[in-house]
């Protein structure tokens, strides 16, 4: 069988498709060219109309990746047209209604994430600036795209977060209103007169300008502690004007001072540890190691 000369023809025949195929491959070039340049310019022109608008900075990005997606989509339709003139648009939605299918299955988290960052963009809550809490991760949100979302935490690292992660787990959005509640726990000795002890931190702390004085403070006297009564002291501050974690150190600063010039005994506390001639001996916790 003469098959050097059926390869010969094949090669040929192939030759000759490429050659009659070529002006529609540079037709086609120069229309992804030409869709190159119409989706700057598309995303130039809706980033200064988007800039005008009191849209969310998250909303622009999204508002720029979705013309630019869409013309795109068109530009790569037309193209595979022209290279392949016997494409029609019924064939084609068929034939991305099949590859849709398998590339659903091939790329299911990238699908997933860029769902998840639309719906997140589209959401009110969580904006870039925030700061926030989700899946143990704590800082500032600086970045969101449609795959990820970019977090600085407070100690500078920078975590990157899949969409699906934030859009599937609860998060905890610190800026959310400016002025926080905030507490800390304050132990004073058996003997103490309690109401005077509650006098002296509450006049303490109305005092300090850095708390929010009309929404109150809240002392309670909380639990009989090992070796003290404890108080719950509770206040708001207004994040937007003072530093949270300042006014806090400024409250406990505060108060050690009061109870000590009123003469109220904040106790080390001692924990029953060890045994001396099987008689308990209290050790400070400090030593109780």
């Amino acid at each position: 069988m003469p098959y050097a000369d059926i390869l010969r023809e094949q090669v040929d025949a192939m030759s000759h498709a490429l050659i009659a195929a070529i002006p529609g491959i540079a037709i086609a070039i120069c229309v992804l060219l030409l869709t190159w340049l119409v989706s700057r310019a598309a995303v130039r022109i809706t980033s200064r109309i988007t800039n005008r608008t009191s849209l969310r900075q998250d909303l622009r990005q999204l508002s720029e990746t979705l013309v630019r997606l869409g013309i795109w989509l068109i530009g790569l339709m037309i193209a595979a047209a022209i290279v392949m003139p016997g494409l029609t648009p019924a064939s084609l939605v068929a034939g991305l209604g099949i590859g849709a299918v398998a590339i659903g299955f091939a790329f299911q988290d990238i699908f997933e994430n860029f769902l998840a960052g639309v719906l997140i963009m589209l959401r009110e809550k969580m904006q870039i600036g925030d700061a926030v809490e989700v899946d143990g991760i704590l800082g500032k949100v600086e970045r969101i795209t449609l795959r990820e979302t970019h977090i600085r935490q407070f100690s500078n690292e920078l975590t990157i977060l899949p969409n699906s992660t934030i859009f599937k787990n609860p998060v905890k959005i610190l800026t959310d209103a400016p002025i926080r509640r905030n507490e800390i726990v304050v132990g004073v000795s058996y003997d103490t007169d309690l109401a005077k002890a509650e006098s002296t931190i509450r006049k303490a702390l109305d005092r300090l300008s850095s708390i929010e004085q009309q929404r109150g403070i809240d002392i309670y006297a909380q639990e009989f502690n090992s070796s003290s009564i404890d108080f719950l002291v509770r206040w708001w501050t207004d994040t937007g004007k003072n530093d949270f974690l300042g006014v806090k150190s400024e409250v406990v600063f505060t108060v050690k001072q009061a109870l000590d010039d009123a003469g109220i005994e904040i106790p080390f506390p001692y924990v029953t540890h060890t045994f001396k001639d099987d008689v308990p001996v209290s050790l400070p916790a400090a030593n109780a190691a």
